[in-house]
Formats: C-alpha cells, structure tokens, sequence
C-alpha cells in the first residue's frame, strides 16, 4: 500500500506541471504505461475493497490525464484500459452466447429436514468412490441478483453473458465492462508469487445492485419524473440489458464471483481455494463465504444470517450450499437441471402482493402525520399484516400508488412492513387516486410542511394518537426504560382516561392497572416497581426521551455536561446553545424554542414534582482527558443499523477512546460510521469527501 501511495503522489506531483498535448507519442504511451496500473490498483481499492488511498479528485486527475492520452493517440488505447468502461456504440440487439459448459440452476430446500436429506445424498453418493467420508461444505450467501459468464483468454475480457435458459444466454460484454469491480484484465494487480492465469477460464457470478445505490437511483428518477424501478434484482436485471451501454455505465453495478466454468490448466482442490485464488487475481469475492466441516455448524449460519440479511447492504434470498473438493462435485455429477452437489436454502419470503384497501392518518409524538397503507391480511415470512407505510405524499405520488391497486408490501425483519410498488399491470380501471391534503382536511387535521422536509405536520396538540406515541418514546428502552410500557399498553391507558400526559405516569396507582384487562396484582407491582426506578435515569436519557424535535440520543450526551439541570437547558438561548461542538443552528434553534414554551415548562415542572430527576449525576459532568486515546481529537457521525452493535453502544464505545459523537454531520465531522440504511447523513458525508467507516473498521481504530 505505501509502495501504490508514493508512486500515486509522485505521479500526481509530475503531473501538475504537464500539458499531455505537448507529448510525443513515445512520452504518451510512456506516461499511459506508468497510469494504467496505478489506476486499476486504485479502482480494486475503491470498487472492490471499499478502501479508497486517495481522494475522488485525485484519481479523477489521472483518468482524465489517461483518457486525453488515448484520445489524442488512439493507436495507444488497451482493450484492458480503465477508460473502457464508460460504455460504447448502441446495440441493435444482443447476439445469442452458447455456454460452452451449461450454466445450471440449483435445487431448493426450504427446512432444517430438507437440507438433512440433500446432504445424506450427497454421502451415500460419494460412498463407492471414496468410501465413508464427511465432505466438506462451502457455504455462501446467495445473492439477489443476474447469473452471469465471464469468459477470459489469455488474461483478457472478452465475453460476458447471462444465463438465460442455461444453454444459450445473451451476450452482454459491452455492458459487462462498464461494471467497476470487474477485471477487463487477470490480474488487476501485480502481486508476488501470483498463480499463472490459464490461457481460458471462465469465471461465474452474480451481477447485483447494492441497497443503498438502489435507493439513491430511484431518488433520481423520482427528482426526474421518471418511472421507478421495484427492487435492487430489477435494477441490476434491467441495467445489464440496456442496449445502449453508457446507461449501464450509469447505473451503480457490483459483481461477486462464485465459481468457474470451463478452464484450461490445473485447478485447487476445492471451490474454496478457487475462489481465493480469484481474490488474488482481482476479483470481488464475497467476505461472507465460510468453510464448514458438518452440517451442526451449516444450520448455524442459517439462524444466524436469517436474523441478520437485513444488515447487509445488499439482497440475499438464502443460502448456497455446496461440496467443496472438486474431486467429490465431479463424483456426485448432475441431475438434468442442476447439480448435485450443490443446493440453495431459501429464506422464508419478505415480500408478497396483496390489496390496498384504503389508506388512513396516523399522528406521530412530534405531530408528524403519516400516510397508513390498510391492506387486505396476508402473511409474510409468518407474520400476517394488515397495515403497511406509505412514508409520505410523496412517496404515494411518484409511485402512482392509488386505493383498490394490487401492491407488493415488503416486511424487512422488525421494521415495519411498506409498500414497495403498485403493481399496475393488474389494475382494473376501479381503483382511484388518495389526495393527502384532502384527506386531512376531511379528517380535521390542519397540516403544514416546513421547507426542505419531506413530512406534514399537525397544528394540533395533545390529540390522542400524539400522546399515546409520546409515552412509547419516553418509556422506551433507550429513553427511561419502563419495562412492560409499549404502544398496546400506552395506547390502553390513553384509551381508559388514566394518563392525559406524561407525569400522570407517576401517578398511576395499583388500583388504576387492577382494572385494565389481563391485569393481576403481580403484574401490577412490577410496572409501578419500573416506572418507580425510572424517576432516576440520567440526565441524557431524559432529555431524550422528552421527544424535543431533531434532538437525538447523542446530542442528550453533548448538553448534559454544559448544564447541570434541565431548567438550565431550558433557559439557554439559540446562541449558547451553538457554542456547544456538536450542536448546529437547527438543533439549537429547537431546543431553545421548546425551552420557551409554556406548555414544556409546566410539564418539566409536573415531572419534577412527581419525582423525577431532572439534575445530571455526579459521573455525567466531567469531560475526561482523552488526549492519549485512539480517537482523541476526532469527530464521528453514527448512521444506519450496525451488524452487532446499536448505535448507543457504538457511540459509547468511541466516546470511552477519546472521540466525539454528534447527531448531524458537518465539515467538522471526521468519520461517519455507517451500517444498513443509512440515508441522507451518508450522502451528505460523500458530498464532503468525509471518509466512512463500517462497524468493522471502527473497531479496528478504538484498538488502535
């Protein structure tokens, strides 16, 4: 890495004072010879290992030094060139591609039992010709995405084709090359003690489009008024057969490899070591591939990516399980559309297709009023749903989502099912356009949109809905931790009349909870017992669980040292409030306005006598010498869902090296760690060149 940094910084250094049309032909394809490598390398760390060494702009310079190369020397130009990937002449059509080797589709089992019966096959099959043996097993993540075929000779791209029916798919080669993370030449890298390339080999994989890429290309088409695409699959499906390949080169496309089709030369002995052997030449192996040696520890990666595919940044449906040693696949051979040695655990489904019946209001604690999807009752993944999100307006409007359509509703783990699509194929010509402002005004809900949201608000206060959502806040987990206090029992108490604001929990007596139903003495003593210890949660929690608008748990963090009381937040100006690193002019202007308003004081002062703490504890105040820590000096921004950690612990975790946590991200932010999902605070971090971490990384750096 030192070695590609200083060669880049030498380069770019020689650059700035160099005009590439006063070079003669010799310098200009000496210069292009020195740029090609130093570009690829920098591309693998990009678009393959997600480790860029330099910044955008920089490498952007050298592409642009090559491309103006290969422009004014034409005869220079290399079919392995970065600058081949932006796509070329429109195609009349795609030309048929015979698979030399058919590209076989797998067998589904859908259970524990399933599997058990596949994998005894697989050994009684392997009996008369190695005996009793217990195969190894890869096991890998089966992506949502394109089969495809790329076909290398003598270490050069020269076809890529899709499936198809797995004899005959199509030839897609000119869209193939605009996909970053695909070698146009083996090796990408120079490596020592690299394995000899054959002269032919065909390397199979999956062309697919990442979750966050997907969100933001339908934010584009959606600012352009053009139609959306339904899922990640779709995008990458419809991109690759564009016929016009530089909208392909616009298209956000990733590639995995998972295999090999025919080869010249000698192989490793099992699939795994194949695929390392890909990595080394350059290909986007995927991280997530392991090794087992029985089927206990194969079940075990199934409970565990079940709970955890919604982590990733891309779609799986299941699991790929397959016979490792080469020797033992051949033995075991093919059925006629498959192979078998290898099967695909499918997940149970996320998404199905379902009516819309109606759409209704929902209020939130903020005042944030929602668009409900009520659809007729179907199960997803064993859960049957009946309401779905519809977000906003203007997710209803660019998706031409209308009452009586034929929806696909999507429930991703314990997120909230939505509406992914109308499917307008099936309509019948009854369904009919939802207007939201009309149907505020026939509900009695003055709305109103404040600039650059997305989200209506309520001019009312105090309605049912915003009360009953503002005491599942304030008991929340995070907040003050009121065991057995969720939405059902927050709306219940609502509902009977005993809780009209927030302090009145505190109020709440054995008798109260004696008459609601399912309620007996024991579990009436244990909801007093935690509301009781909840009167004595710190400072930071309580600021969060208060709902103050655009206030997150970590700004609750930042305050709490400058003020040791609430009264004393609640007294501070906007302009104090900024001083405060961490706390820009939104955030401040917000909390200093609640402050203000008399409603707010009254129901701070309601809580205080109630019993509530509102000063902070002794260990909330001092700001700990951090200068000798991992992350002393440093600024970081938490967004999106984290693999194993919640945002709280990944925040405590950076605070306890050294570093800050703020809830907005600003020039000032250094790292910005993000997880699954994680929207506008990502985008915003690309737009300041601000560099992101994973979970992953940010461990390494707190231990230094």
């Amino acid at each position: 890495m030192q070695n590609l940094a200083l060669k880049t910084s030498t380069l770019l250094g020689r650059m700035a004072t160099l005009e590439v049309q006063d070079l003669s032909s010799e310098e200009a394809n000496g210069l292009a010879q020195e740029l090609r490598p130093i570009l690829l390398a920098h591309g693998h760390q990009y678009y393959v290992l997600d480790k860029p060494l330099i910044a955008d702009a920089e490498y952007d310079r050298l592409f642009r030094a090559l491309q103006a190369i290969e422009n004014q020397f034409p005869a220079l130009r290399t079919p392995d060139s970065p600058t081949q990937r932006v796509g070329g002449a429109v195609l009349e059509g795609f030309q048929k591609h015979q698979h030399p080797q058919a590209l076989l589709s797998l067998g589904n089992v859908f259970s524990e039992g399933d599997l058990r019966a596949w994998y005894d096959r697989c050994v009684k099959g392997l009996l008369p010709t190695f005996g009793e043996t217990q195969p190894e097993l890869l096991v890998e993540l089966k992506i949502d995405g394109l089969a495809i075929a790329l076909t290398y000779e003598n270490g050069f791209l020269v076809t890529g084709a899709t499936r198809g029916d797995g004899q005959t798919g199509e030839n897609v080669t000119e869209n193939i090359k605009t996909i970053r993370n695909i070698p146009l030449h083996i090796p990408t890298l120079q490596k020592e003690n690299l394995p000899q390339v054959p002269e032919r080999i065909e390397v199979r994989g999956e062309v697919y489009m990442r979750k966050s890429d997907f969100q933001k290309m339908n934010e584009r088409l959606a600012e352009a008024q053009k139609p959306l695409i339904a899922n990640p699959r779709n995008g990458a499906a419809g991109s690759l057969r564009q016929l016009d390949s530089k909208l392909t080169a616009k298209r956000p496309l990733s590639f995995f490899g998972y295999g090999i089709g025919p080869v010249s030369g000698e192989l490793p002995q099992g699939l795994f070591e194949m695929e390392q052997q890909l990595e080394d030449w350059g290909f986007p192996i995927n991280p997530h591939r392991k090794k087992c040696l029985n089927l206990a520890e194969v079940t075990k990666l199934i409970l565990y990516w079940t709970e955890k595919r919604e982590t990733l940044d891309y779609e799986i449906d299941g699991l790929v399980i397959k016979i490792n040693r080469f020797d033992h696949q051949q033995a075991l051979g093919f059925v006629s559309n498959a192979p078998r040695w290898a099967v695909a655990y499918k997940f149970p489904s996320l998404e199905v297709t379902t009516r819309l019946e109606d759409i209704e209001l929902s209020i939130g604690r903020t005042g944030v009023v929602k668009p409900v999807a009520i659809l007729s009752p179907v199960s997803i993944g064993g859960v049957v749903v009946s309401r779905a999100t519809l977000h906003n307006e203007d997710y209803i409007t660019s998706r031409d989502i209308r009452i009586g359509d034929t929806v696909l509703v999507k429930r991703a783990g314990d997120v909230i099912p939505q509406v992914v699509q109308a499917i307008t194929e099936a309509r019948s010509g009854s369904e009919h356009v939802w207007d939201f402002k009309q149907a505020c005004e026939n509900a009695g809900i003055p709305v109103q949109r404040f600039d650059g949201e997305a989200d209506y608000y309520t001019t009312l206060t105090n309605t049912p809905e915003q009360l009953t959502a503002a005491i599942e806040h304030f008991t929340g987990r995070e907040a003050m931790d009121i065991e057995g206090l969720g939405g059902k029992m927050a709306a219940l108490l609502v509902e009977k009349g005993l809780v009209k604001s927030l302090p009145d929990l505190y109020r709440l007596k054995k008798e109260d909870l004696l008459g609601l139903p399912a309620f007996a003495d024991k579990k009436a003593q244990n909801l007093l017992d935690g509301i009781e210890t909840s009167k004595n949660r710190r400072l930071a929690r309580l600021i969060w669980a208060l709902g103050i608008r655009f206030v997150g748990q970590t700004t609750g963090q930042l305050l709490v040292p400058h003020f040791a009381t609430l009264s004393e937040l609640m007294n501070a100006t906007a302009e104090e409030l900024q001083k405060i690193e961490g706390v820009g002019p939104k955030i401040a202007e917000s909390i200093a306005s609640w402050g203000r308003t008399e409603q707010n004081q009254r129901l701070v002062e309601a809580l205080k006598n109630a019993g509530v703490r509102t000063e902070r504890l002794p260990d909330e105040a001092p700001v700990p010498n951090t200068t000798n820590l991992p992350l002393s000096g440093k600024t970081f921004v938490i967004t999106g869902t984290l693999p194993t950690m919640s945002r709280t612990e990944a925040a405590q975790h950076i605070q306890q090296a050294g570093g800050k946590v703020t809830d907005s991200v600003s020039k000032k932010t250094d790292f910005v760690v993000a997880g699954e999902n994680a929207g506008s605070k990502l985008e915003k971090a690309n737009k300041l060149q601000i560099r992101v971490l994973d979970e992953s990384a940010l461990l390494k750096m707190i231990e230094g």
